[in-house]
């Protein structure tokens, strides 16, 4: 595998879940890290700040720059665009990993709900690789990974929470189109997304579903330096599977990613 040694790293939503457990890993190399996230202040109800997640990006063996981002904002991403970029001299990776999710049908929606989703997920995800490519079109690798699920039109994937459907599809749409637009320019734009549900915070979202049924965060981690640390120019417009990821680079043992080695594993949504 290749290395993120001094590469500068901006996550959104990199407080908690998969987004920590991907800067962690990069870290691990002596990648720079840019904590784009909203919460600044413990939250009883979720684990993980800006700041705690810093202490364990430096511990890792990273550097890390904690900022408060609300990426629904334009004007917050590109302050703190120009900051990473001031601090780190320049950006050369964007993980577009905030979202959220509410698995309802059309009538158990709020449309506050529905806006924070296309908001956070959609609008979210568009604004900050177009707020990060200028950057990004200046590095020697460039890469945007979105994590979205592979796009699908059957219909049993929107009937049961279409909002949250479209959401995190409109994700894998800027990953489509983006990485049409920007191959001539060596930018990398993919998606990755975890073939079995990942125990992280949001899970309490997902009714049922137990944690020994899951997979760690650390297994899209891995999947994601697997693809980051790729040629951009020979590595864009896919929608990966964290597993496949790692069995092309010769991975195959996964019972250690396993919350419950053993335990059945629940396929993630969208597969």
């Amino acid at each position: 595998m290749g290395t993120l040694d001094g590469k500068t790293l901006f996550i959104t939503g990199a407080s908690r879940g998969i987004g920590l457990a991907i800067a962690l890993r990069a870290a691990a190399d002596g990648a720079n890290v840019v904590i784009a996230a909203k919460t600044a202040d413990p939250n009883p109800k979720l684990p993980g700040t800006i700041f705690t997640a810093a202490r364990e990006i430096e511990r890792a063996g990273g550097k890390a720059l904690p900022l408060q981002v609300d990426i629904r904002f334009e004007e917050q991403i590109a302050a703190a665009a120009a900051k990473a970029a001031e601090t780190f001299g320049g950006i050369d990776i964007l993980v577009n990993n905030a979202s959220a999710i509410s698995l309802t049908g059309t009538l158990q929606t709020p449309m506050k709900r529905f806006d924070l989703m296309f908001g956070v997920n959609v609008r979210g995800t568009f604004a900050a690789s177009q707020a990060l490519l200028p950057y990004l079109l200046k590095a020697k690798n460039p890469h945007i990974l979105t994590l979205s699920p592979p796009l699908s039109l059957d219909p049993k994937w929107f009937g049961n929470h279409c909002a949250y459907t479209m959401a995190k599809y409109g994700m894998s749409m800027c990953v489509l189109g983006m990485a049409e637009e920007f191959r001539e320019a060596g930018v990398a734009v993919n998606a990755l997304w975890p073939r079995t549900v990942i125990a992280t915070a949001a899970l309490a979202m997902i009714p049922g579903v137990e944690f020994r049924n899951c997979r760690k965060p650390e297994i899209v981690a891995e999947a994601a330096h697997g693809i980051l640390t790729r040629d951009s120019r020979a590595c864009t417009g896919n929608c990966f599977l964290d597993d496949e990821v790692l069995a092309a680079e010769g991975v195959t043992d996964l019972s250690r990613y396993a919350v419950e080695p053993g335990a059945p594993l629940l396929p993630d949504l969208f597969l």
